[in-house]
């Protein structure tokens, strides 16, 4: 598919902002919506006890390596029913390199769609707006064509 057609298909899709949420980090620190202007973020959510999660984590990782330098960033959200030493312990041995939250309350996956299955992976563009979900694993090559796209546009 061509760099026109994929635009077109793409001015087709209803890109929403993304929700106004403030993100809890595994450090204590706070992350809003807003924080993710002018870059392409990666927001998964996930959860230890998900296989598909834990499965598709290096991925998530080689992806974020990948594309950092050139103002991508990702942010792993943890589900509410993820006890935090659980997911403290997967960062901390995973060695995790982007930011992790903890959604205790459970507000962020229910402002964002109402998650309920993970993982769930939303791709956010430097505007905004979210311009693509996945539920289940992406096809990380697909993945990476969007990614270099989207960072790519102005």
């Amino acid at each position: 598919m061509g760099a026109l057609a994929l635009a077109s298909l793409l001015a087709g899709c209803a890109q929403e902002a993304a929700p106004a949420s403030t993100f809890v980090l595994l450090d204590g620190s706070r992350q809003t919506t807003a924080d993710m202007k002018g870059k392409v973020t990666l927001v998964n959510f996930w959860a230890t006890s998900c296989t598909a999660c834990v499965a598709e984590m290096p991925q998530i990782v080689a992806t974020y390596d990948k594309f950092k330098d050139r103002g991508y960033d990702t942010l792993a959200v943890a589900m509410s029913y993820d006890p935090p030493s659980y997911v403290v312990n997967f960062a901390e041995t995973r060695k995790l390199p982007f930011k992790v939250a903890l959604d205790n309350t459970g507000k962020v996956a229910e402002a964002w769609g109402d998650v309920k299955l993970t993982p769930t992976t939303y791709i956010v563009d430097k505007q905004g707006r979210i311009v693509k979900k996945y539920v289940g694993a992406p096809n990380f090559d697909e993945l990476h064509k969007l990614i270099d796209k989207l960072l790519a546009e102005a």
